[in-house]
C-alpha cells in the first residue's frame, strides 16, 4: 500500500484522516507502567485493526523491568483484554500485531542507559522498513524528562538530518508541562535542544475526546450557533470536571501537583480556549493553534489583592460516594495529616477582547464530588421581555435562559435547553432539552482519545496538541495564584465533604453577581 492511499474501512470513522502516515517505530518510555497497558497498547492496537498503522510500523516498550519481548507481548495481550473490551479482538490480527512489538530493559536516569536501543532501532529499520523515524512516547514521571531528552540526544536520535526524504524524530511528553513558569521554560528548552518545536507533541487526552473535536465544528459549520457567539448573547459560561474518584493511590504525585497542576493549567484551559478562539483561516494545525494562543494571551490576570473574589481551592473531607462511605484526603495513603493540597479550584476567568469583553468564564475542578462528569455550558442571556413569566407560576427561576450543553464525559454528545408550550388550553411552558449522543447518533464505534491523539502524531498533525507560547501563557495565568497561595495573608483552604459539589465558596463565587452553577 502506497504512503498516499486511502485505506477504506467503516471503522476509521471518526478519524481526521484515513492515511496510515509514514513508516516509523514507536519507542514507549515507561511501557511498563499503567498507562501503556490501559491505553496506549490498546489504541495502537485498535489503529491496527483498522489499518490505521503504516505499514513498516513497529512498537519498542522501554522501562526498567527486566523482560523477554515474549513476556512483554503476553502482558500487553492481558490488557488489551481487561481494559479495552469495546475492542474485536481476534488472535490472527494479533499475532500481526504482536510480530511488531519488541521490549528492552534501560535506566533513563544514567548515561548510557539507553543500552542497545540505538542498535535495536537500526535493525527494526531493515527488518521493518521504518526508515529510520522514531516516535518517542515518553510515558513516566514527568521528574524523568529531561534524563529522556538527554539520553535521545547521546544516541543521536534527537537530531534531524539533512535532506528531503531524511528520517524524523517526534517525542510526546505527557502533563503537566512543568510545575510553575519557570520550570516549563526550563523543561522547554532542555526538549528543543534535541527537537524542534515541530516535532514536540505536548499531549492533553481531552482534546481526542469527539465532543471537543466537535466544537469547532459546532461554532463555525453551523451558521444558528456562530452570530450568537459573543458578549452580546451570551450571559456567561460554565466549564466543569467533577470526579467521585479520590486520589486512587496517587497521593504523592497529588500532594505535588494539586488540582491546580493536574486539570486547570492543561485540560481546563484548553476547553476554554477553544470554546472562545476566533476562527482560524485554515484547518491548518498551525492556523487552529494561533488562535488558541490568541485567547490565552487575551486572559485577564486574577486580581491577587482580591483572590477570594476570583479563585476558590476546597480539599475533601470524609463522606459518602455511591452509598459508600470514603476516607478524607488527608487521610488517604502518602498524604501529610496536614496537607493544605488543593483537590477542587473554581476560577473566574475574563478574556479582554472584542469577543468576550465582560463574560465571565466559570471552570470548576474537583474530586470526590457527587457525580462524574465534564461538560460545557453556554448559557445565553434571558429574554428581554417576560412576556410568560405568568405561565411558570410564582417561580421566577423558572424563567431562564436558553443552555447550549457539550457533554464531554462520560455520555458524549449536545444538548440544547429551550422552552415550549404544554399541551392543553392553558398557557403553560415548560423548559425541554433536544439531546444528541454520540453513541447512539452514528451507530458505530467511537475512537478512544488516545486512538485518535497517537495517530495524529504519527501523521505530524499537531492540531490537537499544545503549542509551546500556549503552555507559557497558561504558567504566567496560573503561576501568580499558586504563589500567592503560600502567602500566610491569603484566604485559607475550604474544606467540602465527599459527596458534596465542593466548598459553599464556590457558590458565592457566582452568587456575588446573582449566577448559580448548573444542577448536573
Amino acid at each position: 500500500m502506497s504512503q498516499s492511499q486511502v485505506v477504506v474501512n467503516p471503522l476509521q470513522e471518526g478519524l481526521r484522516s484515513e492515511r496510515a502516515g509514514e513508516p516509523c517505530a514507536m519507542v514507549i518510555l515507561g511501557a511498563h507502567g499503567d498507562l501503556t497497558k490501559r491505553k496506549l497498547l490498546p489504541a495502537l492496537y485498535a489503529l491496527f485493526t483498522q489499518d490505521l498503522l503504516p505499514p513498516g510500523f513497529c512498537v519498542v516498550g522501554l522501562s526498567r523491568t527486566q523482560m523477554t519481548d515474549e513476556q512483554f507481548r503476553t502482558s500487553m495481550e492481558e490488557s488489551i483484554h481487561k481494559y479495552a473490551s469495546d475492542l474485536k479482538f481476534d488472535n490472527e490480527s494479533w499475532e500481526r500485531f504482536a510480530s511488531c512489538v519488541y521490549y528492552r530493559s534501560a535506566n533513563f536516569g544514567s548515561p548510557g542507559g539507553f543500552g542497545e536501543l540505538p542498535a535495536l532501532l537500526s535493525e527494526l529499520e531493515t527488518k521493518h522498513g521504518t526508515r529510520g523515524n522514531n516516535v518517542f512516547y515518553c510515558s513516566t514521571s514527568p521528574s524523568l524528562y529531561m534524563s529522556i531528552v538527554d539520553r535521545i540526544s547521546e544516541s543521536g536520535l534527537g537530531t534531524r538530518k539533512a535532506g528531503t526524504n531524511a528520517p524524523w524524530p517526534r517525542i510526546i511528553v505527557e502533563k503537566p508541562f512543568g510545575t510553575n513558569l519557570e520550570t516549563a521554560l526550563e523543561l522547554d528548552e532542555h526538549i528543543h535542544s534535541a527537537f524542534a518545536e515541530s516535532q514536540v507533541f505536548r499531549i492533553d487526552h481531552y482534546l481526542g475526546k469527539e465532543t471537543v473535536q466537535n466544537i469547532m465544528v459546532l461554532r463555525f459549520a453551523n451558521a444558528i450557533f456562530e452570530p450568537l457567539w459573543n458578549r452580546n448573547h451570551i450571559d456567561h459560561i460554565q466549564i466543569t470536571n467533577a470526579e467521585t474518584l479520590g486520589v486512587e493511590g496517587r497521593g504523592s504525585y497529588y500532594e505535588e501537583a494539586g488540582n491546580m497542576r493536574d486539570m486547570i493549567q492543561n485540560h481546563m484551559l484548553q476547553l476554554v480556549a477553544l470554546t472562545a478562539m476566533e476562527p482560524p483561516i485554515s484547518m491548518d494545525a498551525e492556523a487552529t493553534r494561533d488562535e488558541k494562543a490568541k485567547v490565552m494571551r487575551a486572559m485577564r490576570p486574577v486580581d491577587l489583592n482580591n483572590i477570594d473574589k476570583y479563585v476558590v481551592r476546597g480539599q475533601y473531607t470524609k463522606g459518602w460516594i455511591n452509598g459508600q462511605e470514603v476516607p478524607g484526603y488527608r487521610e488517604e495513603k502518602d498524604v501529610s495529616p496536614t496537607s493544605t493540597t488543593e483537590t477542587f479550584t473554581a476560577l473566574k476567568l475574563y478574556i479582554d477582547n472584542w469577543r468576550w469583553a465582560g463574560v465571565p468564564f466559570y471552570v470548576r475542578s474537583g474530586k470526590r464530588l457527587a457525580k462524574s462528569v465534564t461538560e460545557i455550558a453556554i448559557e445565553f442571556k434571558k429574554a428581554p421581555l417576560k412576556l410568560f413569566a405568568q405561565s411558570f407560576g410564582e417561580d421566577e427561576d423558572a424563567f431562564g435562559p436558553n443552555v447550549l450543553v457539550l457533554n464531554i464525559q462520560p455520555d458524549e454528545g449536545i444538548s440544547l435547553k429551550f422552552a415550549t408550550k404544554q399541551p392543553g388550553p392553558v398557557t403553560r411552558l415548560r423548559w425541554l432539552s433536544m439531546d444528541f449522543k454520540y453513541g447512539t447518533a452514528f451507530g458505530v464505534r467511537s475512537p478512544s482519545a488516545y486512538e485518535r491523539l497517537v495517530h495524529d502524531c504519527i501523521m505530524g498533525d499537531s492540531t490537537l496538541f499544545a503549542r509551546t507560547d500556549f503552555v507559557e501563557s497558561s504558567w504566567k495565568l496560573i503561576s501568580p495564584i499558586l504563589d500567592k497561595w503560600q502567602d500566610p495573608d491569603c484566604p485559607p483552604l475550604d474544606e467540602y465533604p465527599s459527596g458534596s459539589w465542593g466548598p459553599e465558596s464556590s457558590d458565592r463565587l457566582l452568587g456575588a453577581e446573582g449566577r448559580k452553577w448548573r444542577l448536573l
